[in-house]
């Protein structure tokens, strides 16, 4: 056997040395408690699990800045999660739909950034972690001259920084 054969076959026997003699154990992952795979959807200290079960975005009705009671409670879980993973700070960006002016839409957006910021504050998250940022109608979610895509345009939506530090 050549020598690349030898220190490949040496490679690949070292490699399969330190697997796992039960194909479905995923403790060596570092999961949270047995409660989901590390920085997936199902750990509840993870991004994914923030973005996809808690909820990243809360919607408004037309012109309007003012919270719902669907997105208080999107809210409080989002304060709920900052709360326990204080390694974490948040941008709110502010969105409106297409209809209207750029300059009335981004100043729209600010407020709606804006409420779900003082909500989020209301519930114990330090202001200092929060941050806010208008798109106004510059980043829609969808483009259609339809009501469903207006509605989903008109949008504050929590994006997540930090949380890297070990």
């Amino acid at each position: 056997m050549s020598g690349f054969k030898k220190a490949f076959v040496l490679v690949a026997a070292l490699g399969l040395a330190g697997c796992s003699t039960s194909p479905w154990d995923d403790s060596s992952l570092g999961n949270s408690g047995g409660t989901g795979v590390a920085g997936s959807n199902l750990d509840p200290a993870s991004p994914a699990y923030f973005q996809e079960t808690i909820g990243d975005r809360v919607l408004f009705l037309v012109d309007q800045s003012a919270l719902n009671p669907t997105a208080e409670s999107i809210l409080q879980g989002q304060a709920r999660w900052l709360t326990a993973n204080a390694d974490y700070s948040v941008t709110i960006e502010g969105h409106a739909d297409e209809q209207g002016t750029r300059i009335y839409n981004l100043a729209l957006g600010e407020r709606r950034a804006n409420a779900a910021r003082e909500y989020l504050i209301s519930q114990g998250v330090s202001g200092s972690r929060i941050q806010v940022v208008t798109y106004g109608k510059e980043r829609p979610l969808e483009i259609c001259s339809a009501e469903s895509c207006y509605a989903n345009n008109r949008r504050a939506v929590t994006v997540l920084a930090g949380g890297l530090t070990g």
